[in-house]
């Protein structure tokens, strides 16, 4: 039996019952692990190998909250680029099915790379 494969999902701490990105990756095979910002560092310190940092950008954030997780997906592209995990900015405002697609297409990829292994 294969180890699911684990995603990090940052968010503001304000989980919306009408996200639910856990049960879109969980529909994907991915098991997912949920933490506000300012855990993130932390949080990604305890998962030896995630599959993918999903950063979740709230419905209604602010500009300079935008810019807080524009600035944490940077930094992280850079120290997770050895390792090749991907950072990807889901935004809020966007349908569920538009977060799919995009989660579906970044995390399919991710499969098929490792597999070449």
């Amino acid at each position: 039996m294969t180890e699911l494969l684990k995603v990090l999902v940052v968010d503001n701490g304000e989980r919306a019952l009408d996200s639910g990105l856990s049960a879109e990756l969980a529909e994907m095979g991915f098991a997912s692990v949920t933490a506000p910002f300012e855990a993130a560092d932390e949080v990604l310190a305890l998962m030896p190998s995630p599959a993918a940092v999903v950063l979740h950008i709230p419905r209604q954030a602010s500009w300079s909250e935008r810019r807080q997780f524009l600035d944490l997906a940077e930094r992280l592209r850079v120290s997770l680029s050895l390792s090749k995990t991907p950072v990807i900015l889901v935004n809020g405002s966007d349908g569920a099915g538009a977060q799919a697609s995009l989660l579906q297409s970044e995390l399919g990829t991710r499969i098929l790379s490792n597999a070449e292994l």
